[in-house]
């Protein structure tokens, strides 16, 4: 079973994995956007500017502007993070486009995605770099999971293989059992942030 881990934790977890790994963060939906936020400050804050590294933020659930409002509350500095943003088009939220961020027009579009996160991999020399996917939940409604399982297989190894941590955000809940089977094949470790939903009509 995950832990669940504070935010400093999260960060010492992510040092001492070895440079290319593979993180699952499984968010615990009762207090999800807390939750979310640990993450963001756990991964771009405290663990990205510990190593001096740049993060690609592929977004398929918010829109890049949302979450770089957060990153800024949370003082991240905004030069250190590029945004691959698929989901603005389709809720028609991107007439204010940020200059950090290539916009793809579907989550659908998963090689065009891939294409964007290695346009921006090759932009920066930063000595470290991650690759930040929100979420697998969010790929899982617009992509057969078949297809989604061969997509974070060639991306996620790709990046290993070039020594880029890869982080791929989850909502524990509602992630099903072909979705955690595909975060097994590609993650070397899953962390848990927050507590689990209450399940309607349960006494808590």
């Amino acid at each position: 079973m995950a832990e669940t881990l504070t935010t400093a934790e999260v960060a010492e977890r992510l040092r001492a994995l070895p440079e290319g790994s593979a993180v699952a963060f499984k968010l615990g939906g009762a207090e999800y956007a807390d939750n979310y936020l640990q993450a963001l400050a756990a991964v771009l804050r405290d663990f990205a500017s510990e190593v001096q590294g740049y993060t690609i933020y592929v977004s398929v659930t918010n829109p890049s502007t949302l979450v770089n409002s957060l990153l800024s509350s949370l003082d991240i500095p905004p030069e250190r993070v590029f945004f691959v943003d698929a989901i603005s088009h389709i809720m028609m939220s991107n007439s204010s486009r940020l200059p950090n961020a290539s916009y793809v027009e579907s989550p659908t579009m998963l090689e065009n995605i891939m294409l964007r996160v290695e346009y921006f991999l090759k932009k920066t020399d930063a000595p470290r770099k991650i690759v930040i996917l929100d979420s697998v939940n969010s790929f899982a409604i617009h992509n057969d999971t078949s297809i989604l399982a061969e997509f974070f297989h060639i991306l996620v190894n790709n990046l290993k293989s070039r020594g880029i941590t890869t982080v791929i955000l989850a909502v524990a809940e509602d992630t099903s059992l072909e979705l955690d089977n595909i975060l097994s094949l590609v993650c070397d470790d899953t962390l848990r942030l927050g507590n689990p939903a209450p399940v309607p009509g349960s006494r808590s």
